[in-house]
């Protein structure tokens, strides 16, 4: 049977959320549809799907086949698709969504470059930190930056970054510094409202996984060169993402603590709503953006 056929079956599933959706959505049987999903799981010797008569869930392996199998698809698609476009000059408006710190601080800089590599495009770029609906709202491409991209859009990684701990050296030299997460609430901090979990700080250390009550927060803010600026006064503790403050640590002016305790990694990922006949101009633009992060300046590994 078409390896590629038992994927693209078992991908559509679990997107549907059932058998029968995903058949309907095919074209085909439903009896086709398990007939593709069992001979997968028999292949490769694991049961994907949990299956109950009210609902379906992933397996652990399920999950993380589904994850690569998804990537897997999306690069056949891009990969016909960009060999039928070759032919066209990308031209014309592509709208643009992206987090307000992430697009000042490293795509403000890049847009010079891809205009004067395509000059018959123009762009149209909103900042915003809020999770925009893409066909909604009429954008051709959101930039996010997540744990996982939205199973409900296409999306390609460009680069990590990782949430680390820090403080400034003013404020270290007056309360010091914690030596493990537990002692995180005896300290101030400064929180990130838009970070999951925002009260609840999780660590991965030589002890395994910690998570900390922020009991002691000073400031809330849904904006982190907010609480950057306030960390650089001596306010308190962060917890911000590489991307935004590795030039405060490697010039010294914030200090990283517990680097042996690792807080979580987030992707950044150009999402957008369909990799179906996707317009040359949005391809043009991620595959820069995809060229323009191989090696991000903030890059801690």
């Amino acid at each position: 049977m078409d390896r590629s056929l038992e994927m693209a079956t078992f991908v559509a599933v679990v997107d549907a959320g059932s058998f029968v959706r995903a058949a309907d959505a095919l074209r085909v049987s439903k009896a086709a549809v398990s007939r593709h999903v069992d001979a997968l799981e028999q292949r490769l010797g694991v049961r994907l799907l949990q299956r109950t008569t009210r609902r379906l869930s992933l397996t652990e392996e399920g999950r993380l086949f589904y994850q690569r199998a998804r990537d897997i698809l999306g690069a056949m698609d891009d990969a016909e698709a960009e060999a039928g476009s070759r032919m066209h000059t990308p031209s014309g408006l592509v709208r643009v969504n992206a987090p307000v710190s992430f697009g000042i601080l490293h795509l403000a800089t890049l847009w010079g470059d891809f205009l004067e590599a395509y000059p018959q495009i123009d762009l149209d770029i909103t900042l915003n930190d809020r999770v925009v609906d893409l066909v909604d709202e009429g954008y051709d491409l959101a930039v996010r930056i997540s744990s996982l991209p939205d199973s409900s859009l296409i999306s390609r990684k460009l680069a990590h970054t990782e949430m680390l701990l820090c403080a400034s050296p003013g404020y270290l030299a007056r309360h010091g510094a914690p030596a493990h997460p537990r002692e995180l609430g005896k300290h101030p901090v400064l929180a990130y409202t838009n970070l999951a979990g925002r009260d609840e700080w999780r660590f991965f250390g030589p002890d395994g996984e910690s998570v900390v009550k922020t009991a002691r927060v000073r400031v809330y803010s849904n904006n982190g060169d907010t609480c950057r600026a306030l960390a650089l006064r001596d306010g308190g503790i962060i917890l911000q993402p590489s991307f935004m403050i590795d030039q405060d640590i490697r010039e010294g002016r914030l200090i990283r603590l517990m680097p042996e305790y690792r807080s979580i990694a987030l992707g950044i990922y150009a999402v957008y709503p369909s990799r179906k006949q996707l317009p040359l101009k949005v391809r043009s633009l991620i595959d820069f953006l995809s060229e323009a992060f191989r090696a991000p300046p903030w890059q801690t590994d």
